[in-house]
């Protein structure tokens, strides 16, 4: 990582909500998720929200050697967003504990607050994570498509 990354390091993303974010899109196999509102879906919200985190965080990073995975979410979902509405995200980088960053998130769809909590990342060597992972599916008989 580069000295740069330091606390206070403020980032902003938008992004316009298209049908295929909607709830019924986030697991077309699931008969309940098609009978749910065509708004913004919780997880592809938080997706976004990742997104929006790795974008400011990797100019501060060796990328892609360096890359950061999600390892926790604490988010409220406090308002409903349908498409063609564009969701504003501000990301605000309060901690850097060696390799785990926290990041206090905000986002508006330019209506309403729709969210805002926190959100932690750590820092990986991405040769080493795929290793492992790799590693791990072999040993579990799965496949790596």
């Amino acid at each position: 990582m580069k000295d740069s990354l330091q606390p206070g390091l403020k980032y902003e993303f938008e992004f316009q909500v298209p049908e295929t974010k909607t709830v019924p899109y986030l697991y077309p196999e699931s008969p309940e998720f098609q009978q749910m509102p065509r708004v913004l879906a919780t997880g592809y919200m938080v997706g976004l929200f990742e997104w929006a985190c790795i974008q400011a965080l990797n100019p501060h990073l060796d990328w892609p050697r360096e890359q950061t995975v999600g390892i926790a979410v604490n988010l409220s979902h406090v308002a409903a967003t349908p498409p063609g509405l564009v969701v504003t995200v501000r990301v605000l980088l309060e901690k850097v504990e060696g390799r785990k960053l926290t990041l206090f998130i905000e986002a508006d769809d330019g209506v309403d607050l729709i969210s805002q909590g926190y959100h932690e990342r750590f820092i990986i060597d991405a040769a080493k994570f795929n290793a492992k992972v790799a590693g791990k599916a072999k040993s579990a008989g799965a496949s790596q498509e």
